[in-house]
């Protein structure tokens, strides 16, 4: 191999290394996670629209609790919505309560998987964001298998998703207390 031939190789590995890491549309590291800033291109990435100040046929809320071992992880306020900008994705969040707003001018069904695209953190059956072990999954405090994204968004339904070690035992926290306007 000559000194060129060695060269090129060295600059295509530098150049490929730098472009193995995830994209900027999602996060990687361990939380918290912000919310993200371009509110369009979020939801749009999403499959969603914003329906600020439409007539709505569906407003249904669903709890998110996320836990890296015992450790809770915040829901950012403002995922998809801002006042300001007279933005409001169909999926959004107010506050830092993990409650997440669906609010839609159309009935359609809306899934967990669509939020965390809208977010910016990656999801699957193994990690969420970067946090990767064993991922244990509730949904109204039943055990669920598979991949959590396409869990729907239902009105009071309880998603807990639980990172821990592998070979240690995930545990299901006490189910969320729906503030009275939720009821």
């Amino acid at each position: 191999m000559t000194l060129r031939s060695v060269a090129v190789a060295v600059a295509a590995v530098l150049l490929l290394s730098g472009c193995s890491s995830p994209g900027a549309d999602t996060t990687r590291d361990a939380p918290p996670w912000p919310r993200p800033t371009d509110l369009s291109a979020r939801a749009d990435a999403a499959g969603l629209g914003n329906v600020w100040g439409e007539r709505l046929a569906e407003h249904v809320h669903t709890h998110l609790t996320i836990l890296d071992g015992d450790d809770p992880v915040t829901v950012p306020a403002n995922v998809g919505h801002s006042a300001e900008r007279e933005f409001a994705a169909e999926i959004h969040t107010h506050d830092t309560s993990g409650i997440v707003h669906v609010e839609s001018p159309t009935e359609q069904t809306f899934t967990l998987g669509q939020f965390f695209d809208e977010w910016g953190v990656s999801l699957g059956p193994e990690h969420v964001g970067g946090l990767r072990g064993e991922l244990t999954v509730w949904v109204d405090g039943h055990r669920r298998i598979g991949n959590p994204r396409s869990i729907e968004l239902t009105d009071l339904r309880q998603v807990v998703l639980v990172v821990t070690g592998v070979g240690e035992v995930p545990r299901l926290p006490a189910p969320f207390d729906w503030p009275p306007q939720y009821d």
